[in-house]
């Protein structure tokens, strides 16, 4: 039978099974993910029908009745890729990122590696020592998921080397690298250390890269193998064989790479429906040209936080979803209660760009909330006054009086004291260059200040709190949106694996209404929308 002659005869469904009228009927049966579900008209009327057979013709067959659309079953594990899935040992293709300076912390890893979900890590910001505490932590977690950010820190060489060093001796074989500019030969190393062939004869690369990337300069070098120079010097220092070598010019550096849109934190507030796809196409470019025995996948992040959201991101190509500000909101973040509060009122329009500290002298920004804090304000102020002055004396004697009455609270000799001592243990080449060059002297004095803020917000410490430094994208505020007047609007119950299980499902619903709109079903307007649930009853639909 020809698609003409398909397309202009009438669908039928014949079930032996009685139909179900009514929303209720409707929204029972699309909530049950893992059922296919047949939309029938009885008496011009949307109806619920059983199992049964489809028929094509220009009459009824006998008890059948005019089919308005059909969707098979769709549960949340089978969105995105299933690669993803069995790589990383987890239900959903999700992923908790790495929010710095802990707010990612422990207690969010395990909760959602108790849930078969992929938590990161945020080791940015944290000390060495930090970062090694939790390691022997997260150890305990056995098989389950987890990783480790690491994130590039060009205005502190060594630091990468350390925690490669540490990830390397402690068997940490899944890294989230992100705010790369470039590769760093600690990352390119951690890549490629223990590469092999298998019994089969398949290239094994035991350590995981999971880039973030938001321009596809970047992008195309995680996409790409290591560059041969990085290769040689690993070579000569004995990090590896030729024969290893000859391994790593057929890997790429990330097998999962995460197109960052406009997200919190570190960001070039890039739109994900014209980044997706442009990482997407660059993927399948370099994939025909190094023809990977494992293709890559490609992930989306920035804006994540409503059924939708995530259910777009799939429907863009997405293999996985990456979720950061409303995770920052959850009762296991490692962040203050007043900050969680201060999130839980965001709206979208209450963010703004502000220095980074890390990317300081570079004019790098992040992403922060603005409601309820001075800090952006006050950061670009220090920007503007590193760019226009070389050192502490330079500067006005009005601006100085400023900074010591509101941003530092004590004489700026007094504050380089606090700072010097912070670099004598972190990276004591930094104190040697700032006594050399006074303007390096003015950059570190500064960044403390923004380095704090952060600390000031996690501590919740209440003389601070117009100095808090909130990472936050828009997302916070449509997912506060989605949850008003349901549980999840209570601060205590937001929970990470709870918003990962209500996204997922909301996904993959959502998906099932679009299937359904697009062969012109019109259904109402309160069965289309996915309000959040308690995940006992999520599971139990599925």
């Amino acid at each position: 039978m020809s698609m003409l002659s398909i397309t202009t005869q009438k669908a039928w469904w014949s079930s032996s099974q009685p139909v179900r009228t009514g929303e209720a009927s409707l929204r029972e049966q699309l909530l049950r993910l893992d059922e296919p579900c047949a939309l029938v008209l009885q008496d011009g009327k949307l109806a619920v029908a059983g199992a049964g057979q489809l028929a094509y013709s220009d009459a009824p067959p006998a008890n059948a009745l005019p089919l308005a659309g059909y969707v098979p079953g769709l549960r949340p594990e089978q969105m995105g890729n299933p690669g993803f899935l069995s790589t990383h040992g987890v239900r959903y293709a999700y992923v908790g990122g790495a929010m710095a300076n802990g707010i990612a912390s422990a207690e969010m890893v395990e909760a959602m590696a108790n849930e078969g979900l992929l938590g990161i890590f945020g080791a940015a910001g944290l000390s060495p020592r930090r970062v090694e505490e939790t390691i022997h932590r997260l150890k305990a977690l056995g098989d389950k998921p987890y990783g480790f950010n690491l994130i590039h820190s060009p205005n502190e060489v060594g630091l990468e080397d350390v925690l490669v060093d540490m990830y390397l001796k402690h068997g940490v074989h899944r890294v989230c690298a992100s705010a790369f500019l470039k590769l760093t030969l600690p990352l390119v190393r951690y890549r490629l250390s223990g590469i092999h062939r298998g019994p089969d004869g398949s290239i094994v690369t035991p350590q995981h890269v999971l880039g973030k990337v938001s321009r596809l300069e970047v992008a195309r070098k995680f996409l790409s193998p290591a560059p041969e120079a990085m290769i040689r010097q690993l070579v000569e220092k004995g990090v590896l064989t030729a024969e290893q070598a000859q391994l790593a010019a057929q890997v790429p550096i990330a097998e999962d790479l995460t197109a960052e849109a406009d997200s919190g934190g570190h960001t070039d507030n890039r739109a994900l429906v014209t980044l997706l796809p442009s990482l997407l196409e660059l993927r399948d470019q370099l994939q025909e040209q190094f023809q990977y025995a494992k293709p890559i996948r490609v992930g989306a992040a920035g804006g994540i936080s409503t059924p939708l959201s995530c259910a777009a991101a799939f429907a863009m190509g997405a293999d996985y979803v990456l979720t950061g500000s409303v995770n920052q909101a959850c009762i296991e973040a490692g962040t203050s209660p007043v900050v969680k509060e201060m999130l839980a009122q965001a709206s979208q329009a209450d963010i703004n760009m502000a220095p980074a500290a890390d990317m300081f002298e570079m004019g790098v920004k992040v992403q922060v909330l603005k409601w309820g804090t001075m800090f952006p304000v006050r950061a670009r102020k220090l920007y503007d006054l590193y760019r226009a002055y070389d050192s502490i004396q330079a500067l006005p004697a009005a601006e100085r009086t400023v900074l010591e009455r509101d941003y530092f609270r004590c004489t700026l000799e007094q504050e380089w004291e606090n700072t010097r001592k912070f670099f004598e243990e972190r990276d004591p080449r930094q104190v040697a260059r700032a006594e050399a060059e006074p303007k390096h002297k003015l950059a570190l004095i500064f960044r403390s200040y923004l380095g704090r803020a952060s600390g000031w917000a996690n501590a919740g410490d209440p003389t601070r709190k117009v100095d808090y430094q909130i990472w936050c994208g828009p997302a916070m505020g449509a997912f506060n949106e989605w949850t008003a007047g349901t549980f999840l609007a209570e601060l205590s119950e937001r929970k990470v694996a709870v918003v990962a299980h209500n996204l997922m499902f909301g996904a993959a619903y959502r998906t099932r209404i679009h299937w359904l709109q697009s062969q012109g079903v019109k259904l109402p307007v309160a069965l289309q929308n996915f309000r959040p649930m308690p995940v006992g009853e999520l599971l139990r639909e599925h």
